[in-house]
C-alpha cells in the first residue's frame, strides 16, 4: 500500500534557456519593434512555471566597460504596442550606478514585481527593453550580442515555490537531526557556495544536496540480491551493505568561466534524492 502526499519546495530556473519550464529569449513581436528592429527582450515562460509562485526574481544585465568613473543611469521598460493615443515604452525600473569597472559589470535589478503580473496577465507580456547610458550618452548595456560577447546576453533569475505529488512506496527513511533512527536514512544538508568562497557561481547561491548515514540490517533496504548473496559467499571478504546514495538529481546552474562568460548547465547527481543499502 502506499499514500501520496504533496510538498511545497523552492525552485531555481534560469530564464534565458531552461526547458521544460521556459525557452530562450526571443526577439518581440513586430508590433513593439521600431522600424523593422526587435527591442530586447521578451522571454516566453511555459504555463507549468506560470500556475507556481514567485519567491524572488532578479533581471541580471551586462553593463560594457568603462574607461573612466562614470554615473550610469539603468532603465528598463516595459514594451507594448504602438497606438496613436500612447507610448510604445512604460518604465518600470530606473537606476542610477556610480561605475568604474574596465572589465565589465554584471547589473542585477529585482524584478519579482513584474513577473508576478505577467503571470497573472500573460497578454501584457510584449516584452522589454534595457538601456543604460553613461554620461557621454553611450549605450552600456549588452541587448544584442557583439562579437566576443557571447554568454553576455540579459537574462532572468527565478527563484518559485514548486508543489510536488510524490508515493511514499520505496523511497527510503527521511530523517532529520533530532531523528532516533539508526537505520539507513536520507539527512538534510545545504551547500552554501557563498561559504566556500565561490563567488563565480552565479546561481544557485545555495541548494538543498542532503546525504545519506546509517546502519545497513540484515536485508534492510539493500537495492540488489547480490549485496545479500555476497555476504553469505564470502562474509571475510566483505565489509556489509554500505548507506549511499540509490537515485540522485541534477541542479541547473549558472556561473562564470574565466572570460566572464556566463555558462548554463545542467550539473548531474548533485542532489541525493534516497538513500538505501548496496
Amino acid at each position: 500500500m502506499h499514500t501520496n502526499t504533496s510538498s511545497e519546495t523552492p525552485a531555481c530556473f534560469l530564464l534565458s534557456s531552461c526547458p521544460p519550464y521556459c525557452s530562450s529569449v526571443h526577439a518581440p513581436e513586430p508590433l513593439v519593434q521600431v522600424n523593422g528592429k526587435p527591442s530586447c527582450c521578451f522571454f516566453k515562460f511555459s504555463p507549468k512555471l506560470m500556475f507556481t509562485k514567485v519567491l524572488k526574481a532578479q533581471l541580471w544585465v551586462y553593463l560594457r566597460p568603462l574607461q573612466q568613473t562614470s554615473t550610469v543611469y539603468l532603465q528598463i521598460l516595459r514594451l507594448k504596442p504602438v497606438t496613436e493615443q500612447g507610448s510604445r515604452h512604460i518604465r518600470i525600473r530606473s537606476l542610477k550606478i556610480e561605475l568604474n569597472s574596465r572589465v565589465g559589470h554584471w547589473q542585477s535589478i529585482d524584478f519579482k514585481h513584474v513577473l508576478q503580473n505577467w503571470f497573472k496577465q500573460p497578454h501584457t507580456n510584449w516584452g522589454i527593453d534595457i538601456n543604460a547610458f553613461d554620461e557621454s550618452g553611450n549605450d552600456l548595456a549588452v541587448t544584442s550580442l557583439r562579437p566576443g560577447e557571447e554568454g553576455l546576453q540579459p537574462f532572468l533569475e527565478v527563484k518559485v515555490l514548486e508543489t510536488t505529488k510524490r508515493s511514499r512506496r520505496n523511497l527510503g527513511l527521511d530523517c532529520d537531526e533530532h531523528s532516533t533512527e539508526s537505520r539507513c536514512c536520507r539527512y538534510p544538508l545545504t551547500v552554501d557556495f557563498e561559504a566556500f568562497g565561490w563567488d563565480w557561481i552565479i546561481a544557485p547561491k545555495r541548494y538543498k544536496a542532503n546525504y545519506c548515514s546509517g546502519q545497513c540490517e540484515y536485508m534492510f533496504m539493500q537495492k540488489y540480491p547480490h549485496t545479500h548473496l555476497v555476504q553469505h559467499a564470502n562474509p571475510r571478504g566483505s565489509a556489509g551493505p554500505c548507506c549511499t546514495p540509490t537515485k540522485m538529481s541534477p541542479i541547473n546552474m549558472l556561473y562564470f568561466n574565466d572570460k566572464q562568460q556566463i555558462i548554463h548547465g545542467k550539473i548531474p547527481g548533485m542532489v541525493v534524492d534516497r538513500c538505501g543499502c548496496s
